[in-house]
């Protein structure tokens, strides 16, 4: 008898014992599973991986303060840190990034072979884009905007963009991208320059897939400075004489609002809403104040890295951050690459 209860308590106490460990088990792989409940995870990234520039746009919130660009093995190890954040597409930005055509296309190779991404942008004046460069790179793009702030020349000029052929390069690198599948998009920057300019009839003509109209930006430390400070120093902008009020751009808006690829984003929703990493892999605030930026991600990681900047993901969400961002698939097997927006990023 003695025995028999020996034997029955020592299976009750095994048994519980199991239960207990799978019990832990379970609530770990839940806090596994919901541990990012509690982080930021940076869907979508901007990174100007240069400053440097070939024009001289009078409203730059990004100028050439810097000629440094990271060693390709620290861009790398950068980018995959994003991605094991949560990073879904990334946007190579400037500057202007095909003043680096080799450096881009190992970056857009390794975002989209390596890690996977559903999505990598580029955006770009337009100026230096080849079509061999297309032809050959265009695999790894799924995006590319091109910034067009009117189709006056005279408006160009002033602005700090002109070189007397930009709406035909415009067309030129719009049939690129539908020969090769590409997204094409616009950007354009609203000022006291171009408010009143009507281009409803050309963007119809282009038919981006999505046109970004920003309202003109100022940020301290960037297009702040002086004249005397601009003519001393070409890197330095001054925006204050292009800065527009909210019912000029609404102006604006009201104009284009009609193409269905018009996508407005006011001074209220742009200055926080982007996830903005800078050439020395800082992630970047250029809301309210003078200019701010984290440490570097290769030295305290994604996350503390961006705790030490505010990012609006409300705004992210009001402005459509999240959209249908990956190429159209031209005449070939889609595996590979995303060829769908993840259901679980569309809010």
């Amino acid at each position: 008898m003695l025995l028999k209860f020996h034997r029955f308590f020592a299976t009750s106490w095994m048994a519980a014992a199991c239960v207990g460990v799978v019990g832990v088990g379970l609530y770990m792989v839940y806090c596994w599973k919901h541990r990012r409940g509690n982080i930021t995870t940076p869907v979508s990234v901007n990174y100007h991986f240069t400053r440097k520039c070939n024009k001289v746009c009078a409203f730059c919130f990004h100028t050439e303060k810097t000629s440094y660009v990271a060693p390709e093995e620290d861009m790398k190890r950068g980018l995959r840190l994003l991605k094991e954040a949560g990073m879904r597409k990334i946007n190579f930005a400037g500057g202007e990034p095909f003043l680096y055509p080799r450096e881009l296309a190992m970056l857009c190779r390794f975002c989209k072979e390596e890690l996977r991404l559903e999505s990598v942008s580029i955006i770009t004046n337009g100026t230096k884009v080849s079509k061999k460069w297309m032809e050959k790179y265009g695999q790894w793009v799924d995006v590319l905007g091109v910034s067009c702030d009117s189709f006056n020349e005279e408006t160009n000029i002033a602005i700090g963009r002109g070189t007397g052929n930009n709406v035909e390069q415009l067309f030129k690198i719009r049939d690129w991208c539908r020969e090769l599948g590409i997204k094409f998009k616009l950007n354009t920057v609203v000022c006291t320059l171009n408010w009143e300019e009507d281009m409803v009839i050309t963007i119809e003509k282009l038919d981006p897939f999505r046109w970004k109209v920003f309202q003109v930006l100022y940020v301290e430390g960037e297009n702040d400075a002086e004249d005397g400070e601009v003519h001393l120093d070409k890197r330095k902008r001054n925006a204050k004489k292009l800065l527009i009020s909210d019912e000029q751009f609404k102006t604006f808006c009201d104009k284009h609002q009609s193409l269905d690829s018009f996508v407005p984003e006011p001074n209220s929703l742009m200055a926080s809403s982007y996830i903005l990493l800078d050439e020395y892999l800082r992630f970047l605030d250029k809301g309210p104040g003078a200019e701010k930026h984290s440490r570097s991600i290769l030295e305290v990681g994604v996350q503390t890295a961006l705790t030490e900047i505010h990012w609006d993901q409300e705004a992210f969400r009001e402005r459509g951050g999240v959209y249908d961002w990956t190429k159209d698939v031209v005449g070939g097997d889609p595996e590979g690459c995303c060829s769908l927006v993840d259901e679980k990023l569309s809010w």
